[in-house]
């Protein structure tokens, strides 16, 4: 038999765990209900462009195209499903887009119509009435919808990086060492080929002039990561130093011992 304290446990693990799917649920709602927004906006800037086209025949005033078939339609998206914060106007890069997206989507996954409907959801503004633009029941799989969005939006994709590229990054004058390093990273992360060699001749061409870069002259890094962990360093006995300059100024205006004021 457990235990009153193994109760309690319990009992407050049920709790925190419902209140985890009650918050869940409500940031799904809102999620949701932004969607329909979004959505309801773009069909209505859709019919009002259809307005002067006296050859089409009216719509009846409850049908809403949809270019989703009806098997996608009929899919219902499961409460527990991950909203997916990204978000896609026209002017993003899809690849990344979608990078981030299919990352999102693996913490709950789902059927192929489930993320076509959530992907849907990702989209806004111009990229919105971009999917409405399409015919009832055109889009039939993920995979062709998300073709159909990399072909649509392929001019916004960052251009290939080479590696020489890597010696025009350059410290500012006053950014720290932690964002350059956070920067070049991001740059490194890029590239088709790693190239560790180059990586940290690259860097110590890039860095400024100071302690860290006289570090690096006096001992070659062999690697990226150790200079990674060397900027670790460098960074803590900074911090540490300053410290001590806080906790004690008086140190730097104190009187040299053995010294005597002359009248």
């Amino acid at each position: 038999m457990r235990t009153l304290q193994e109760n309690v446990v319990a009992s407050r693990s049920e709790q925190e765990r419902m209140h985890e799917a009650l918050v869940a649920s409500q940031a799904r709602n809102e999620e949701l209900n932004r969607i329909n927004e979004e959505l309801r906006k773009a069909l209505q800037r859709r019919e009002e462009r259809a307005v002067g086209d006296r050859s089409a025949p009216p719509s009846p005033s409850h049908s809403f195209p949809m270019p989703f078939c009806q098997e996608i339609m009929d899919t219902v998206v499961p409460a527990n499903t991950v909203a997916v914060k990204a978000s896609f106007t026209d002017v993003e890069n899809p690849e990344a887009h979608l990078t981030a997206f299919h990352t999102q989507m693996m913490l709950s996954r789902g059927s192929d119509a489930v993320y076509c409907k959530v992907f849907m959801s990702t989209l806004s503004g111009t990229a919105l009435d971009w999917f409405v633009s399409f015919p009832t029941g055109h889009i039939t799989t993920f995979q062709q919808f998300s073709k159909m969005f990399v072909e649509q939006y392929i001019v916004n994709k960052a251009p290939p990086l080479v590696s020489y590229d890597l010696f025009d990054v350059r410290q500012y004058q006053g950014e720290s060492l932690k964002d350059f390093l956070n920067r070049f990273r991001a740059q490194i992360v890029r590239l088709p080929v790693k190239d560790e060699g180059m990586f940290v001749h690259a860097f110590k061409k890039g860095v400024l002039p100071g302690p860290f870069s006289e570090s690096l002259i006096r001992s070659h890094p062999a690697t990226f990561a150790e200079i990674r962990r060397r900027v670790v360093a460098h960074i803590a006995a900074e911090s540490e130093v300053t410290e001590k300059r806080e906790m004690w100024p008086q140190l730097s205006h104190a009187p040299r011992q053995g010294s005597s004021r002359r009248g």
